[in-house]
Parts: structure tokens; sequence; C-alpha cells
């Protein structure tokens, strides 16, 4: 199977790449704006995805019949203050990837998020109607109605508060920043009122492969399964280390002016991609486990 594979050099780009070159029945071409970031021996091309000559010739050439488009603008309040750019990076990209897909008969699997509702219940279902309360969230939701609406063999997953590590150490996750402040003794403050059900990358990376291997079309919610506010997630992170969670201040969001509102709550409902794609997340205190043991590693 041909797959290609945008935004490579990410987070979840990263953990992608393993997935299909474990397996050699995969011919995989992962791709970026930069130069390849990940010493995995996969192979590599620079492909800007708001280019459509770029995005053509790559399709021409590699012929896919794959694509898993992780490539996006996510800092949100970055996208609140930039929002030219993120409607090139968010949308208008996906209108050429689109394009492209339907001149070479290609399955598309979009990354989608949360952030398209408006926080006011969760967990949430496939079926959901959307409202986003920003503009990254706004962008997102064009996207998928993109999708929605093209003549393509499409999937779209759906994912919450992705959190990681790459090998540079070049991506930062809440686990982390808890727990290097409270070694250093540092005071945290934490919200307690907002929810999500936070995804560990390899997780997402996981589903993203199952539903690109099975070519399971529609909407799928790919997340971690435990509900939690992220003064939960410090909690649990200080007990995995040994940490003092005095150091760790409840809140609530109102004490934090951002330029982009965050919805509430959000968090998805799994069964679908558990019954039709087999995915099992990790729980978070297991991902917990498998970041401080990766860290360790690369710290080695």
């Amino acid at each position: 199977m041909r797959v290609l594979l945008t935004g490579a050099n990410g987070l979840l780009g990263q953990k992608l790449v393993p997935l299909f070159l474990k397996e050699h029945k995969h011919d995989l071409l992962a791709t970026g704006r930069g130069p390849k970031r990940f010493g995995l021996d996969a192979q590599y091309a620079k492909l800007d995805v708001c280019d459509p000559v770029n995005v053509a010739a790559v399709f021409d050439e590699f012929k896919p019949e794959i694509l898993i488009n992780t490539a996006a603008m996510t800092n949100v309040d970055q996208c609140e203050l930039n929002q030219e750019e993120c409607h090139e990076v968010n949308v208008r990209s996906v209108e050429i990837l689109s394009e492209a897909c339907g001149l070479h008969n290609t399955f598309i699997v979009h990354l989608s998020t949360d952030f398209i509702f408006d926080g006011r219940h969760g967990p949430l279902t496939e079926d959901e109607s959307a409202s986003p309360v920003n503009y990254y969230g706004t962008t997102k939701l064009e996207a998928e109605n993109v999708i929605k609406t093209s003549r393509l063999s499409w999937a779209i997953a759906r994912t919450v508060l992705v959190y990681g590590v790459v090998h540079d150490m070049s991506r930062s996750n809440i686990i982390l920043w808890v727990r290097d402040n409270l070694r250093q003794n540092k005071k945290i403050k934490l919200v307690n009122d907002q929810w999500r059900t936070p995804t560990l990358a390899e997780d997402l990376a996981m589903g993203c492969y199952l539903i690109a291997v099975k070519k399971a079309g529609g909407v799928f919610n790919i997340s971690g399964k435990d509900f939690l506010t992220p003064y939960q997630m410090a909690c649990y992170t200080a007990e995995f280390f040994g940490l003092d969670k005095n150091l760790i201040e409840e809140v609530d969001s109102t004490i934090f002016k951002q330029p982009a509102e965050r919805p509430m709550k959000t968090g998805f409902v799994i069964e679908k991609a558990r019954k039709k794609l087999g995915y099992e997340p990790h729980s978070f205190k297991e991902g917990i486990e498998i970041i401080a043991s990766q860290v360790e590693v690369i710290n080695q």
C-alpha cells in the first residue's frame, strides 16, 4: 500500500512513521515543509501543502493510495492572532490536497479536533453538532466540511489534547512540564473546570494507522479513555514521580487571559473506534509511565 504522510516532522507524524515502516508491505513517503527532523530511515520529501504545484508534483510521482494529512497550524492562540495564515494552512491546504486525492483516487485520512465543539457538554460522540468558540476550531470544522462535501473516499480522525515526546525532546507536554516545575519546587496553577480525554501520541498514531489500513470511512473519535481536568492530570503526574502535590494550585479558567477562548468540556466517546477499528488506548496513568520510560531512554 502506497501511503503519503504530511506533517511527518510533527509529534503525530513521528509516531506514524515507524508503524508503517514496521510492515514492509507498505510503501511510505513521509513529507514536511522543511528538512527531515527524525532519525528513522524513511523515504522523505519536502512538501508545502499550501502550494498546489508542489502537491501535484508529489502526487504525480508517488501516486499514493492513502493520504494521512496531519499537517496543520495548531497553536490555538497563534491561530486567533494570525487568521489569514491559519486559514491558508488549515483550510486552503485541505482544498489543494483534496483536489489531488480526487485526481489520483486517493483515500484521505484527515486529522481534526475536539475544538470544533463549543464545550457545553462532554464526552462527545461522532454525531454531535459542531459549534467552535475560536478561530482554530472554525478552520478545522471548515476543513472537515471540505472533505465531507467532496466526492472522495475519506475518513476524519478527531482527537483531544495530544501528549508525547520525540527523540530530540522538541515537543512540550503537560506531564514533563508538571514534573520539571515540581522538581524545582515551583508552584503551578492548573484549571479544574476544563474537561478533556487526553491522548497519548502513540495511541492517536495507532488509531490513524488502523483507519488507513482498513480504509475505514467516516468520522472516528480517536482519543484517550480517561475524562480528566488539567488539575487532575497534574496530580496524577506528581503521584507517579513522587513529587509534592501541594505545589499544585487548583484554579478556574477565568484567571488565564488568552487570545482564544477554549471550550470548557469536550472529551470523546470512543466506542465506535473500539468496535470498528479494534482501537484501545492506554489510560492516562499508563501514558505517564510510557512518557517517563521514553525520556529515560532519550537521556541515556
